[in-house]
């Protein structure tokens, strides 16, 4: 048996680092250049059918504070409106608009974009292995900016 890969976390976190670039690089190609890589965890959390300022913080893990600022700038720049929650009076649901669903298919072309690149190098096959490998260890949905 080999040994261990000790630089496995920090390619990991390199090519967390090359997605995010990649996509946001996509992103602002396609027009949306007042966003920043910050708010499209926000939209992953806010597709498909929204959610609270308290959901957004706790998916970005962040402050309630900092997720309503987001929300706000979001809400401000045209990508996201607030609704009334059809379970609770108190709480506003935090959807995407026109514009909100637009940039998310943009986030979508671009992070396809980049799996190609990956399938042109490694190849198909060795994509889809690593796909499936990661899939057995990660948790799904913890997909967020890092803090540090």
């Amino acid at each position: 048996m080999s040994a261990p890969a000790t630089d496995l976390p920090l390619l990991l976190l390199a090519a967390a680092a090359e997605v995010t670039d990649a996509i946001h690089a996509g992103v602002t190609a396609a027009g949306f250049t007042d966003l920043r890589p910050a708010h499209g965890f926000a939209f992953v959390r806010m597709a498909p059918v929204g959610a609270t300022v308290g959901e957004i913080a706790d998916h970005l893990g962040v402050t309630k504070q900092a997720a309503s600022q987001l929300v706000e700038e979001l809400v401000t720049k045209g990508y996201a409106v607030r609704n009334p929650h059809p379970r609770d009076a108190r709480a506003r649901l935090i959807t995407l608009t026109d514009r909100g669903w637009a940039v998310t298919r943009a986030a979508e072309a671009a992070a396809n974009g980049f799996a190609q690149r990956w399938a042109s190098i490694l190849g198909p096959q060795a994509v889809g292995e690593t796909r499936d490998r990661l899939a057995r260890v990660v948790t799904p949905g913890r997909v967020r900016p890092a803090l540090w």
